[in-house]
């Protein structure tokens, strides 16, 4: 055999490795149904910041139960971003594979977490359409103009071991919570005070100093606007932080009021906080961003959604907050058990996957 042939047969073989996927099952999102399709969007359409999640290494669920035993030692052991990648991030080589499938589809890749359990890119619709073996479509639920892949997307077959998912080839955001009805009476900062037996807390100089909040959102909100509020309510002056990550969202009508109510009473009772709104065009990738620069000590995301919604392969990103350390509190649903009766999120202003009509019980 001639070296001519041995290069051809190479080729071949590369061609057909690179050929090989394999489809990542749940991968469609289920809102994303026929019946709602407004057909394929445009190849030009950018998709920004889209994120590969990366399986996490043996050991974590062990090492998570241990820094939480008090007879362990690693109780209370937090870890930085950078020990947890190197405990339960991907290697060197999967990462550099990983990445360079990407940029050789044509992405722009923007990040490689330092806990080493994703990577965020950039590029068009067009792109994951060749990319990931599926369409990407517009549709139209509830009124509201979305883009999503039409089909479970697929990837090459040798980077199976190393993608647990991918997050952000759809606009189908979690939803803020309801942030009041008609008639409702509201509180102040100082009725939440005495309502809670904060005062002792007060007297006793706990309140918040030294200690960071990060508030997650995807909006961009107005600092007049918390100024305001801690004047009017006589709190003292203490301007939250505002973190950008990724592309600007802009003012987004739907999330700013719950938005900027977060970071006002976060800090109107931790009042000698630092609140820091981090935001994105998606709250999810807000928080994979908190938690991987280890931007606090606590951490509060007031969105929700039906649970079937959620990405199964940000677990870890949960995780890494766990293991170093960060409280995450997550609201309950403003209107409680009426959305879980109902079997849609919002009391019926969500279409699930049950098929029922919007408003009326299933």
């Amino acid at each position: 055999m001639n070296r001519l042939t041995c290069l051809i047969l190479i080729s071949l073989a590369v061609a057909a490795a690179q050929d090989r996927t394999v489809v990542l099952r749940g991968s469609l999102h289920p809102r994303a149904q026929a019946r709602f399709d407004q057909g394929r969007a445009d190849a030009a359409m950018p998709i920004s910041y889209a994120t590969i999640h990366l399986q996490t290494g043996p050991g974590l669920e062990a090492f998570l139960d241990d820094v939480q035993n008090p007879r362990s030692a690693n109780y209370h052991r937090w870890l930085s971003p950078e020990e947890f990648g190197n405990r339960f991030g991907a290697n060197a080589s999967d990462l550099a594979k990983v990445t360079s499938w990407l940029q050789g589809a044509g992405f722009q890749v923007h990040d490689v977490a330092r806990g080493r359990h994703w990577i965020t890119f950039s590029g068009t619709a067009g792109q994951v359409n060749r990319a990931f073996r599926t369409e990407i479509h517009r549709y139209l639920v509830n009124g509201r103009q979305h883009f999503a892949n039409a089909t479970e997307i697929a990837i090459p077959e040798d980077l199976s071991a190393v993608v647990a998912g991918v997050r952000g080839l759809d606009d189908f955001r979690l939803e803020p919570q309801a942030t009041g009805s008609g008639g409702a009476r509201g509180l102040a900062p100082d009725d939440l005070a005495t309502i809670y037996n904060l005062k002792k807390l007060y007297d006793a100089g706990i309140d918040g100093t030294g200690q960071t909040i990060a508030i997650l959102g995807q909006t961009r909100i107005l600092l007049s606007d918390i100024q305001k509020f801690r004047k009017v309510y006589n709190l003292p002056p203490n301007d939250p932080k505002l973190t950008l990550f990724g592309a600007d969202p802009g003012t987004v009508s739907g999330d700013f009021t719950e938005a900027e109510m977060d970071v006002e009473w976060s800090g109107a009772v931790a009042r000698n906080a630092t609140i820091n709104y981090v935001y994105s065009s998606d709250v999810f990738t807000s928080a994979e961003y908190a938690v991987d620069q280890n931007l606090a000590h606590v951490m509060s995301l007031s969105y929700g959604g039906c649970e079937s919604y959620n990405p199964a392969s940000f677990r870890a990103v949960a995780q890494q907050a766990n293991a170093q350390g960060i409280t995450w509190l997550v609201s309950s649903g403003d209107s409680g058990g009426r959305r879980l009766r109902f079997g849609r999120y919002n009391g019926g202003s969500d279409t699930g996957t049950d098929g029922g009509v919007p408003g009326q019980p299933a």
